[in-house]
């Protein structure tokens, strides 16, 4: 089976995400933040693999539209954390790299899909 590569990514940023929310919570008491990165993070992942089961093209490109806003979110907590200090810079750089390269990837899918769709 051909690998799925924005599976492999949201599935790792994920992972990356539930360790900041654990390191956020035990370390700097930023518990509602935390909860905000944990929920969009995760929503990221969870989103595309609705959208590759989904029911429809239509139900396909609304799931990934979900996860592409999700993503969004998540940069802007991440630019958050970064800017407030709470998160060092090398972290900070690391993750909004990661999430900028899933950003790309699900806006191509988008793009491509309601192309397709049309």
């Amino acid at each position: 089976m051909k690998e799925n590569i924005i599976l492999i990514k949201t599935f790792d940023f994920a992972i990356r995400i539930v360790k900041l929310n654990k390191m956020l919570c035990d370390s700097t008491n930023q518990f509602d933040i935390a909860r905000q990165i944990l929920r969009s993070g995760t929503s990221i992942g969870a989103n595309t693999e609705e959208a590759i089961g989904g029911e429809s093209k239509k139900d396909f490109i609304h799931k990934i539209s979900i996860a592409y806003k999700e993503a969004r979110e998540t940069k802007f907590w991440l630019r958050v954390l970064q800017g407030a200090e709470i998160i060092n810079t090398k972290l900070a750089e690391s993750l909004l790299q990661d999430i900028e390269e899933i950003l790309a990837i699900l806006g191509k899918i988008k793009i491509s899909s309601t192309k397709s769709n049309s």
